[in-house]
């Protein structure tokens, strides 16, 4: 009995199981109902002291392991224990060049911080310019300010900076103790810098923006920018979902081509400007806040104004209408608010709308007034050398459009699309008295391939406010711009000059008269045959800068779902 007692115990070893079908390495424990796939895994897992049951189809029930399975598995755990195994070595001595590099890094800074660089009062004193400024400088001691747009270190002695202050951009050279310094050392894009140096023209085969180059010969930082995680870099990418983008806005505009986009637009402003004056237009500033509506109350903007109810504007062309006795001829650029619930690449909820009235005019001369405005003020973007490089870095295949543009009435509209087989969603055709929507007016644009004039739109689909044709009642003086690529710029018409017929629109609308009562005024007090025209410029600038996007063309879109930045 002592004896039975003293006798070593076995412990009897576990039991796994396998099923080569239904198993699973990843997640099951190796029981009966949660068996594993592999014998590798139950030995990886339990280690040897087990006894495998092995499960090779559904159908058939669990069998001791064979020796020469047992035996693979055993081998493959070895080799698979002998790789974790250098893995982890090879780790271990990344993480230990890493640490070494880290610290070689934090001693050179360290080193660095002891550079103290200073200017050499020999120097002739440096002239303080602007980058738009360089190619005139050259060959003077200049200092230039500005953000580093790009970087590039070249050996242990020189470092380029493409500088960026809003005017250009000028390649920037760092040579010796310049690029040693602890500040040139954890410089980082977006950093602002100011630097002083020789501008000098490169030599055959080199290239910079305006080829020339300044050789610096001292320089200072006045903010480093963050790098790491949160690096410019890092921030956005030309990847980057469009909704980042908009959401990184004001980064987005630093960029070569946003701000290309953005100059343009300014200089295009100013050539629409040139072109009013010129033909001694008056530009005023219409109201952005009114209680009217002019293009339908479905896309108002409604605001309390003072405990009334008021709405931001549609258009400034009624009050334009309303100084044309007082100043003649006269145009605006202003914003206009369309509360549209569009996301098409081609619609804004802020926009910016030149609009113009002229007064004793027929529908002839309204016409010819937009080709001209047109055609001249893109000969005068291309005129300017500066802007002209601008349109074409962003369109280098733009044409100007040709005189005369192609006229076409909304009638003959509705034939062409019955010729070309254009047809609605639900595949019947379009008749006379519907509205042609953007998609058959794009196709048939697109196909004829130049500026239309699309006129003579039924009164029913138009303005209260438009003049209908003498020669078919069923029309009005009306008119879209319609441009290859981009669809309706323009819309314009010949306005009603009689008040019994003007009195007809507002009430064909359901449209109350009493607060018109001051655009109704201009029938009363002398009135005359007039018309006008409204140009969504960020449209315009989307044809002649070649943008698929109008909320490319505008410095902080606003549409449906966005108001930040």
């Amino acid at each position: 009995m002592a004896e039975t007692l003293q006798k070593p115990s076995v412990k009897s070893s576990e039991t796994v199981y396998i099923d080569e079908v239904n198993g699973s390495d990843e997640t099951s424990t190796g029981t009966q109902n949660a068996p594993y796939k592999t014998a590798v895994r139950a030995l990886q897992v339990k280690g040897d002291n087990i006894s495998i049951l092995v499960r090779k189809t559904p159908e058939e029930g669990y069998k001791d392991i064979s020796g020469t399975a047992l035996k693979k598995a055993k081998k493959r755990v070895e080799e698979l224990a002998k790789k974790a195994k250098k893995e982890d070595e090879k780790k271990k001595a990344e993480a230990e060049k890493v640490k070494l590099q880290r610290e070689e890094e934090e001693r050179k800074l360290e080193e660095a911080k002891k550079i103290v660089l200073k200017q050499d009062p020999n120097l002739p004193l440096a002239i303080k310019i602007k980058i738009r400024q360089s190619v005139a400088s050259r060959g003077k001691r200049v200092k230039v300010s500005g953000w580093v747009h790009r970087l590039r270190t070249q050996g242990k002695d020189m470092k380029f900076i493409v500088l960026r202050d809003g005017s250009g951009y000028l390649q920037c050279l760092l040579t010796g103790e310049l690029c040693h310094t602890y500040d040139a050392l954890i410089l980082s894009l977006e950093s602002t810098v100011t630097i002083y140096g020789v501008i000098s023209e490169l030599p055959a085969g080199k290239t910079a923006p305006d080829n020339h180059e300044l050789l610096a010969d001292y320089w200072e930082v006045t903010h480093h920018a963050p790098g790491g995680d949160d690096a410019f870099t890092n921030k956005l990418n030309a990847d980057a979902d469009p909704s980042i983008l908009y959401e990184q806005r004001h980064l987005v505009i630093r960029g070569e081509t946003a701000s290309a986009v953005l100059k343009a637009r300014s200089a295009i402003m100013k050539a629409f400007r040139d072109h009013f004056d010129s033909k001694g237009f008056t530009e005023v500033n219409p109201p952005c806040m009114v209680q009217t509506q002019v293009e339908g109350g479905s896309t108002l903007f409604e605001m309390n104004y003072y405990g009334e109810k008021a709405y931001l504007t549609q258009t400034s062309q009624l009050y334009l209408e309303t100084c044309l006795p007082s100043l003649g001829d006269v145009y605006c650029i202003s914003e206009s608010y369309r509360a549209e619930k569009s996301h098409t690449r081609r619609h804004l909820s802020e926009y910016s709308h030149l609009e113009a009235e002229m007064a004793f005019i027929t529908f002839d001369d309204l016409l010819d007034t937009l080709e001209d405005l047109i055609c001249d003020t893109i000969d005068r973007v291309l005129a300017n050398e500066t802007t002209r490089k601008l349109v074409y870095q962003l369109h280098p295949d733009f044409v100007p459009p040709q005189r005369p543009f192609l006229r076409m009435d909304y009638k003959d509209a509705i034939q062409y699309l019955k010729d070309h087989n254009i047809k609605k969603e639900n595949g019947s055709f379009y008749e006379f008295g519907e509205d042609i929507p953007e998609f058959p007016e794009r196709t048939m644009t697109d196909q004829i391939n130049k500026p239309i004039f699309l006129c003579r739109f039924p009164a029913e689909i138009k303005a209260f406010y438009m003049k209908r044709c003498a020669e078919d009642n069923r029309v009005t003086e009306s008119v879209d711009v319609l441009i290859p690529g981009v669809g309706e710029v323009v819309g314009g018409s010949m306005r009603i000059s009689d008040m019994n017929e003007l009195l007809a629109g507002y009430k064909r609308e359901g449209i109350n008269p009493t607060p018109y009562y001051w655009y109704t005024d201009q029938r009363k007090y002398g009135t005359t045959e007039h018309g006008g025209f409204g140009l969504g410029v960020e449209r315009f600038l989307a044809w002649l800068l070649h943008r698929d996007n109008v909320k490319e063309c505008c410095l902080y879109p606003r549409f449906m779902g966005r108001c930040l930045p």
